[in-house]
């Protein structure tokens, strides 16, 4: 008998998104979604569309909880559960790849998913996320940035299944202040969580609350736990992040450098090493790390990589740099190669400044 999928989601007020995630996973057998309080008619909306729908509203709301909830929709003749947010969508054909693919004894499947978008179109963060597993196997632990947690003793296996493809458009107005309570209760209640702190040192850093962040983000590399070293080498970019912001250029210097020797098969210590010494002038070192950077040809998908690693910038720096350095050839090579991955018409512009001044040296 073949199995049965069900995708599950949570919402508030997304009706925004509502027909273009429903359009995406009525491939399923079901869909479940459970709804936390909308007042924009994302319920109704749900309803009308033919999702399973419950309604229910939180005095504390945290995100395992209300997935587990959502779960609890699911049909007990479903096999498959698919977890997938509202501003979410899948390329068409997944369920079939997905059922073609579930094997007894899987678990769990990894597939492909790009978190963001550039403004170009083009893809920003890409990772293989892991949201789609057995029924009755899992649960959903930690109040944000929540995971599976297996609830069997059985030895369930994960399957790879890069031909699917998840898409995330999310809506850039809606405010994530509930995140970081969320994670100083996830790292009060779990204060041994390595992951966790490392989120919470984040979240420290993007609300700007940076000697918060630094002693936190050191937390996360004094544990025993943190083994990581992409992300270990993520936590002293952002530690260098904050005391750039701080005005502590030596500091953001150190930690990049250490950064790089934590995990030296990443472009991204190097790029911003290169970026940092671009900024201070010394173009030298700058060209040095941009050239060491494009030495790495493995894109490691996971959170923490930078899509600007993968782009046009980092030839675009190293035209600069070769240009102040009076390397004019591969300023014009470099620009080039960044002119065939960018529309800019800037770098039109700077190549049409390198070429001259090479002409004008000839003369």
């Amino acid at each position: 008998m073949e199995n049965k999928i069900c995708v599950y989601a949570i919402c508030k007020n997304e009706i925004k998104f509502a027909e273009r995630f429903f359009a995406s996973v009525k491939e399923a057998d079901y869909v479940c979604v459970l709804d936390t309080g909308s007042t924009d008619g994302t319920y109704e909306k749900f309803k009308e569309l033919g999702a399973i729908c419950k309604q229910k509203k939180y005095k504390n709301f945290r995100f395992d909880v209300a997935r587990n909830d959502s779960m609890a929709l699911i049909p007990p003749d479903a096999d498959i559960c698919v977890c997938v947010d509202i501003d979410e969508y899948f390329n068409p054909g997944w369920s079939k790849i997905l059922k073609e693919n579930w094997r007894a004894g899987v678990g769990r499947a990894r597939y492909r998913y790009t978190w963001n978008f550039n403004p170009d179109g083009s893809e920003g963060v890409v990772f293989m996320a892991d949201k789609i597993h057995k029924r009755g196997a899992y649960k959903w632990v930690y109040p944000v940035h929540e995971v599976l947690s297996p609830t069997t003793k059985e030895n369930l296996k994960f399957i790879d299944l890069p031909t699917i493809q998840l898409n995330h458009k999310a809506d850039d107005t809606k405010s994530r202040k509930s995140y970081l309570p969320l994670l100083e209760l996830s790292v009060k209640e779990n204060p041994n969580d390595d992951r966790n702190m490392h989120y919470l040192g984040r979240e420290y850093m993007f609300n700007k609350q940076y000697d918060l962040a630094i002693e936190t983000l050191i937390r996360h590399l004094n544990m025993p736990s943190s083994r990581w070293d992409i992300e270990r080498c993520a936590s002293l970019r952002y530690i260098a992040n904050c005391y750039k912001h701080k005005g502590d250029f030596e500091n953001e210097e150190s930690h990049l450098l250490l950064a790089s020797l934590e995990c030296n098969y990443v472009r991204e210590p190097y790029f911003e090493l290169g970026a940092f010494y671009f900024e201070h002038k010394q173009y030298l070192k700058a060209a040095f790390m941009f050239s060491e950077m494009l030495k790495i040809t493995n894109r490691y998908l996971n959170y923490m990589s930078s899509p600007a690693c993968w782009g046009s910038l980092p030839y675009d720096y190293l035209s600069i740099c070769y240009y102040e350095l009076g390397n004019l050839k591969l300023a014009i090579k470099n620009v080039e190669i960044a002119i065939s991955l960018s529309a800019d018409e800037r770098l039109k512009q700077n190549k049409q400044i390198f070429v001259n001044k090479l002409n004008e040296n000839k003369k």
